[in-house]
């Protein structure tokens, strides 16, 4: 009898654990996963409206009269949605969120993953160079901590084998 509940409760402290898992909650169904923004730009008449999930760097962010605006260095996505900066990039896109979020808090060079709906194209310039940026409307988004940043736990309980940088 002591075992059995032993057994149970473990098994709802490893239940309680998980639930505090900080990964991202992007509901993928209904999401085109295989859109690059590079693909974005050369089909946008094909693809406006179309829901996308992409994630990057930061390049920068900035308050519109209504919106605003980031831009983003898009990279791969890992299995827990977070942006792959181990892998080439995959080109630029700009990001809008309706309403007012807090620039400092969206600084460059932090990592974001997106999900949002394709909306048009819009030149602008990197450097001098003219640039053709595919537009997302932001349906969610994540901001992702700094890697060692202090306010992670740790203290890990798990079993099996684990990899970090």
């Amino acid at each position: 009898m002591k075992n059995r509940c032993h057994i149970i409760f473990l098994f709802f402290a490893t239940v309680v654990l998980a639930a505090c898992a900080t990964t991202p909650k992007f509901d993928t169904s209904g999401i085109d996963l295989s859109t690059s923004p590079q693909q974005a730009v050369a089909e946008s008449k094909a693809l406006q409206g179309v829901q996308v999930l992409w994630g990057g760097v930061i390049i920068s962010s900035a308050n519109l009269k209504d919106t605003t605006q980031f831009e983003i260095l898009a990279y791969p996505l890992t299995s827990d949605q977070r942006p792959d900066t181990d892998k080439p990039p995959l080109g630029r896109f700009l990001a809008h969120q309706e309403g007012y979020l807090e620039a400092s808090d969206y600084a460059q060079g932090r990592l974001i993953s997106i999900s949002g709906t394709l909306q048009d194209k819009r030149s602008g310039h990197i450097g001098e160079t003219e640039y053709i940026y595919p537009v997302l409307k932001i349906n969610q988004l994540h901001l992702w901590k700094k890697r060692g940043d202090s306010s992670e736990p740790q203290f890990h309980i798990g079993i099996g084998v684990m990899f970090h940088n």
